[in-house]
């Protein structure tokens, strides 16, 4: 059974979760408008991945007796300057992301919550990866800087995503 402070912990982070499939959703947005469909792909993968990632929690939450309250997602932005740009705020979110799993981590040990804690674990590892697959964006996006022939290429990785 979860503590009301994990359970709403919890629901916390299956928003977060839903806002940062909304966010990938609004670079993937952006992109087609800018016509770089592969960038686009890669942003629509990544807010699928990011649901799939609320609905675990979503599931967890259920499987251990609690009430999943869902509320309002805020609003993505909308507007970059580059795909540079884009990248660099999908790897602030990240972060972002990272410490509020770090917290709840924090708060399973807190409470003794050891099957939460174990849960989160999967979770911490998966943020690894997000922070470094966007990180190595942005690595490559720097050395191609506005070179359309070098976006073009990014855009054509980018688009092979699985």
């Amino acid at each position: 059974m979860l503590s009301k402070k994990m359970q709403d912990a919890l629901n916390q982070q299956v928003n977060a979760e839903y806002f940062s499939s909304y966010l990938y959703l609004s670079m993937a947005a952006y992109f087609q408008a800018e016509n770089l469909n592969g960038m686009a792909t890669w942003m629509k993968k990544q807010s699928q991945e990011e649901l799939m990632h609320a609905l675990k929690i979503f599931d967890y939450i259920d499987s251990r007796g609690g009430k999943v309250t869902l509320t309002a997602i805020d609003a993505p932005e909308t507007a970059w300057k580059s795909p540079l740009a884009v990248f660099e705020a999908t790897c602030k979110h990240e972060a972002h992301v990272t410490s509020l799993i770090h917290n709840l981590v924090n708060l399973a040990k807190a409470e003794k919550d050891h099957a939460t804690e174990s849960f989160l674990i999967w979770f911490v590892n998966e943020q690894v990866e997000e922070e470094d697959t966007a990180q190595q964006i942005v690595a490559k996006l720097k050395l191609v800087k506005d070179a359309p022939s070098g976006i073009f290429l990014m855009d054509r990785e980018l688009g092979m995503r699985a």
